[in-house]
Parts: structure tokens; C-alpha cells; sequence
């Protein structure tokens, strides 16, 4: 019974000598030592974790607003792509200037522009393939390729021959693309692009076409992205088109993103 009192007694007596503030303790003395060494680790050891506790916290924080602006950028790709947004797209089998046959199917992989007019257009037609020969060349110096194309709404006078003629005197990369009737207002009312020609014309009886005045961006999934009309300078319509591009992530990755780590920002 002693011994059990007597360590009960010490063992006390170690945790109240434990408890001692350094200041009541004489400097230099053994027990001041081993109070010093025990605490300074402590001390260090929370120093440290302070400090790493911002380092980490401040990592997060950068990483988690660097995934809400792309995140943000996917969001806004998305709604180009949701519901509310205009089937713009689909089948088409037409012609080339060269006469070879070209069909949606080309438009895969790879981002393409595309413009719908007429070769006999006076004005609206040249201005708007001078400034895509512009956006093209603005482009490229920034490392974008896009596929330059254009539709004609007035088959009846744009042959190949006379498309490449036409194309000629623009930007080089530009493919155009004719056919017949039928085939050309199906890829319009696909792209849903309006056009109309005068009724009850003559046989070689001159004539202007009306129509829509946009150029279409897809994506390489021959997807519609954006509409660009005739408010949007060359300098507008590049910016706009790096931002899309750059943004633009082919529909498996999106799908991956919508399921990883800041997945939840994202809905």
C-alpha cells in the first residue's frame, strides 16, 4: 500500500513539475533545460504547421479558381450545345470547286467556319470574305487553324468552275461548295440559313439572292458552337473564335469533368 501511495505521489508530483511555467523555474538550472527541450519542439513543430497549413491552403485556393475558370469556360461551350440553343448542323452531300464530293463527314476533325452566299452578290458577299481572309490570317498567327468554307445559295449560276473563279480573288484555304437545288436548301434549312430568289424569272435574266448573313463555327465534331453576324469586326470574330476554340473539349473529356474532383461546379 505504501509503494502504491508513493507512486501515485510521484507520478503526481511529475505531472504538477510538468505544468511548471518557465518563469517560476531558475535559468540554468536541470529542470529549466528539460522544460526548454521538451517545449521548443512543440513550438517548432506549430510554427511549421502554420506555415504549412497557408502554403497548402493557398495552393488550394489557386487551384480551385484555376478549375472554376475553366470550369466556367466548359459551362459556357455547354450552353452553346444545350437545350433552348438551335439544332444548327447536319447532313449535307454537295460539291467542291475541284468537283469533289464533300459531305458533313468532312467537317470532322476539325474546326470549320462556314459562310452561305452567292458569287453575283454586289456587296454584303465580297466585304464578308475579304474580312474571313483577315480573321484567317489573325488566326493563324495565333496558332488556330480553321476550316474556311463557302456555301452558295444560288446553285443555279454557282458552278465549280465559276466558284473557283470566284474563290479565287480571297483567301486562298477557302473551299466552296455548290450543288444542285434540293441539295443546297436542305444544307440551308440545316444550318438554318434563309434564302429565297425572285419568282418568275427569265431565262438569263440577272437577279440578286436574299439570305442570311452569319458565319457558323463548329466544333470538330461537326457540332455548332457559335454564330458570328455582321456586328462582329475581324478583330471581334478572332477573339471570339480563340475563346471558343481554346475552350472547346471533345465530348468525352467534358463527360470525365463533369465527374472528377471539382465536378459539383460544374452542374
Amino acid at each position: 500500500m505504501f509503494r502504491n501511495n508513493a507512486l501515485v505521489s510521484a507520478l503526481q508530483g511529475g505531472q504538477r513539475y510538468s505544468r511548471r511555467p518557465l518563469s517560476s523555474i531558475p535559468i540554468g538550472s536541470e529542470e529549466y533545460t528539460s522544460q526548454t527541450m521538451k517545449r521548443k519542439p512543440v513550438e517548432y513543430l506549430s510554427w511549421k504547421s502554420f506555415v504549412l497549413f497557408l502554403a497548402v491552403g493557398t495552393g488550394l485556393t489557386f487551384l480551385f479558381r484555376s478549375e472554376k475558370e475553366k470550369l466556367q469556360l466548359r459551362k459556357e461551350a455547354e450552353a452553346n450545345r444545350g437545350i433552348g440553343k438551335p439544332l444548327i448542323g447536319g447532313p449535307f452531300n454537295l460539291i467542291t470547286e475541284n468537283g469533289e464530293p464533300f459531305t458533313e463527314k468532312n467537317l470532322l476533325g476539325k474546326f470549320s467556319i462556314i459562310y452561305f452566299g452567292f458569287t453575283h452578290c454586289p456587296d454584303i458577299c465580297p466585304d464578308e470574305l475579304d474580312k474571313l481572309g483577315i480573321m484567317l490570317n489573325e488566326l493563324e498567327k495565333k496558332g488556330v487553324q480553321v476550316q474556311p468554307i463557302f456555301i452558295t445559295c444560288d446553285p443555279a449560276r454557282d458552278t465549280p468552275e465559276v466558284l473557283k473563279e470566284y474563290l479565287s480573288e480571297f483567301h486562298p484555304s477557302i473551299v466552296g461548295l455548290t450543288g444542285d437545288y434540293d441539295e443546297v436548301k436542305k444544307c440551308c434549312r440545316n444550318y438554318r440559313v434563309y434564302f429565297s430568289t425572285p419568282r418568275d424569272l427569265k431565262p438569263g435574266q440577272d437577279y440578286l439572292v436574299d439570305h442570311s448573313i452569319f458565319f457558323y463555327l463548329m466544333d470538330p465534331e461537326g457540332e455548332f458552337i457559335d454564330v458570328l453576324g455582321r456586328n462582329y469586326d475581324a478583330d471581334g470574330a478572332v477573339q471570339k473564335i480563340v475563346k471558343d476554340v481554346r475552350a472547346y473539349e471533345p465530348r468525352e473529356v467534358r463527360e470525365q469533368k463533369k465527374e472528377g474532383l471539382f465536378g459539383f461546379l460544374y452542374k
